[in-house]
């Protein structure tokens, strides 16, 4: 490169020539081309160590993590943390509002968000970057330019860090956007395509959610109905063999769903800790070899493990190849998933690894997510804000094991489910790089 030529940063992937390409492009094409800092405030989040984990509490104001944005830039409340309104406000310089948009520094490029008015106000983590104040253009635009091709290139353009991408808030406000007339044309090409996405992801859902009927017909098992009473008696015996006095220990329903295992004569009913061992095997969150699962990278139901990189510090639970997670943390999100490898996870989750032959990962995998086990564990959850079941609660869950020959059988339905549904979400993944494609196009008046 001629020495004129060299803009702001020296190194070689900032300067390599696809991406002065595109600037050159997009700055002939709009001759007035300005920053996102020429519409917006730009602000970082605060310093790691001024929020720690144990700031955190049950209720007060939502502290937004990368964890809470997905890849189709929404906003996603399940395993959303709180601060307490004094720390907000000590850190007033990073608190969002309704209509202002997030962007994570770092792990997957492009993943940004509107705020929405859920809450009063938010703060972010130390690990976004808040795009604040917005004037003279909407924010459906900005947060649809940083997610289209277009946006990504610049982002791929300035991010630094070996072992994992990092932006900073520089990169985001020195980034180049043209202001256009058509924005609402652009917006909805977006639109339709996140539509399109969100179609073929919920048919791929419902197939795998569709396994709780499949399941109980395999087993012939039908949940029983139960009749709300003010009050329920027990035997005395019965107390002091199960040494609790919890009342919801034995509600109606979830007596009903053992009994009617136990009932059933042709598939055997153990408890959990009869059949698993809990691995607790502590080992430090960062491990550069494993990877690291959080709650928010199992999806609820379906047992599949979602494309995001979690944030990791502290101590986690080491897992095998074909152990079972089972989030302790809301269990009627119903996050389980089998190992397809070695790794650390939260430990939010219960390691179950398979004592005997007896029992197939892949066939506990599916009933741990069926309203067998729910109707069991919405009885026995503790905590209001962030509801948990404890260790001794899970240990105690009653399962039914049938034959070998029903588990593959099981398990096989669950396999063939899964592939259909990996497919749909695949093909959902092109449609929505198309939609990127799309914008870009658009935006360059159908030239490119």
């Amino acid at each position: 490169m001629k020495l004129g030529e060299i803009q702001s940063r020296l190194d070689v992937n900032y300067n390599l020539p696809e991406y002065q390409f595109l600037e050159r492009e997009l700055r002939s094409k709009f001759n007035n081309i300005k920053t996102i800092s020429d519409y917006s405030d730009v602000v970082c989040g605060p310093f790691g160590s001024s929020i720690t984990d144990k700031d955190y509490c049950d209720e007060g104001v939502p502290l937004l993590r990368i964890t809470n944005i997905t890849r189709e830039g929404k906003l996603d409340f399940v395993d959303l943390k709180y601060i307490s309104e004094e720390l907000s406000n000590k850190l007033s310089s990073t608190q969002v509002f309704n209509g202002d948009i997030v962007i994570s520094q770092r792990g997957t490029l492009g993943q940004c968000a509107i705020v929405d008015d859920a809450f009063n106000v938010y703060n972010i983590s130390a690990n976004l970057i808040a795009v604040k104040n917005i004037k003279n253009m909407s924010a459906k635009y900005i947060r649809n330019y940083v997610l289209s091709s277009i946006g990504i290139k610049f982002l791929e353009r300035a991010q630094s860090g070996q072992v994992q991408g990092k932006i900073t808030t520089t990169d985001i406000s020195s980034m180049p956007i043209p202001k256009i007339e058509n924005e609402e044309l652009l917006n909805s090409i977006m639109e339709k395509g996140f539509l399109t996405y969100q179609n073929k992801i919920t048919q791929a859902e419902e197939l795998l959610k569709g396994m709780d009927l499949y399941v109980l017909s395999t087993l012939g098992l039908e949940i029983p109905d139960y009749t709300q009473r003010l009050c329920n008696a027990v035997k005395l015996r019965t107390v002091k063999t199960d040494n609790t006095l919890n009342a919801d220990f034995y509600h109606p329903e979830r007596i009903g769903i053992i009994r009617m295992m136990e009932q059933n004569t042709h598939i055997k009913t153990k408890r959990l800790v009869d059949t698993v061992d809990f691995c607790r095997d502590i080992v430090s969150a960062n491990n550069e070899n494993l990877r690291y699962i959080g709650l928010a990278s199992v999806q609820s139901h379906t047992g599949e493990l979602l494309n995001i990189e979690e944030e990791a510090s502290g101590q986690a639970f080491a897992f095998l190849k074909n152990d079972v997670l089972y989030g302790r943390l809301r269990p009627y999100l119903n996050k389980v998933f089998v190992a397809e490898e070695n790794g650390v996870c939260s430990t939010e989750f219960h390691v179950m690894r398979m004592k005997t032959e007896d029992i197939l990962p892949n066939y506990l995998s599916v009933i741990m997510r069926t309203l067998i086990i729910l109707g069991q564990t919405r009885h026995m959850m503790t905590g209001n804000t962030h509801p948990r079941i404890a260790n001794a609660e899970v240990e105690n869950l009653h399962i039914p094991i049938p034959s070998k020959e029903i588990q593959q059988q099981i398990a096989d339905e669950a396999i063939r489910r899964r592939t259909i549904a990996r497919k749909l979400k695949e093909e959902a993944e092109i449609d929505w790089k198309t939609a990127k494609e799309q914008f870009e196009k658009e935006l360059f008046g159908g030239d490119k």
